[in-house]
């Protein structure tokens, strides 16, 4: 075998080799984006599962401010009956949870009857875990089933917090006016 065949061979040989390293680090790099992407839709589908959760716990209260009992069925919620003079909606549709991509909600049962809230029926393990004051509970949910979007009858004023000494009736972002108007340089008139 002449030298130059040999030389040949043996480069085609490690070609070979640096094929199959460059399809490894493809395929790393690909399932690593296909993680990053499925993630990215499960925070998407948090996201509207937030805004769904909050439209019928409002639809819910404005039914309760409305009629003063809980819905009996979240159909309930799509209007009066077909015979009423007013026709009144308290939610547009009745949306699917995003994370079964069904209406196959969990209804949470009034004390005295009815719906006051829904819950999702997925058991996955929500992604987000700060909240705010309204929807705080979430935070130590285990799964998104336990996101529960309830409307409690508030009894009495609503709390207030409290003002900073010497602030009476202000909120802490409001800032006192100033005492005379004409003195402030960006209320001044050019002559």
């Amino acid at each position: 075998m002449p030298s130059g065949e040999r030389a040949r061979r043996s480069a085609g040989g490690f070609t070979y080799i640096g094929l199959l390293a460059v399809v490894v680090v493809i395929g790393i790099l690909l399932s690593a984006a296909g993680e990053v992407a499925a993630m990215a839709a499960q925070r998407e589908r948090e996201t509207q599962l937030l805004w769904v959760g909050r439209q019928y716990r409002a639809a819910i209260g404005r039914y309760w401010r409305q009629k003063r009992v809980y819905p009996q069925a979240l159909e309930d919620l799509l209007g009066t009956e077909p015979d009423s003079p007013l026709k009144v909606r308290y939610i547009r549709r009745l949306y699917r949870d995003p994370m079964t991509n069904a209406v196959d909600w969990e209804l949470v049962p009034a004390p005295n009857g009815g719906i006051m809230g829904i819950a999702s029926s997925s058991k996955r393990a929500p992604l987000k875990t700060h909240f705010d004051e309204v929807e705080q509970d979430f935070e130590n949910a285990s799964s998104y089933s336990d996101w529960k979007f309830t409307f409690f009858i508030r009894r009495g004023p609503p709390p207030r917090a409290p003002s900073p000494a010497g602030t009476a009736g202000q909120t802490p972002t409001q800032s006192s006016p100033p005492s005379n108007p004409d003195s402030s340089p960006s209320r001044r008139r050019p002559r």
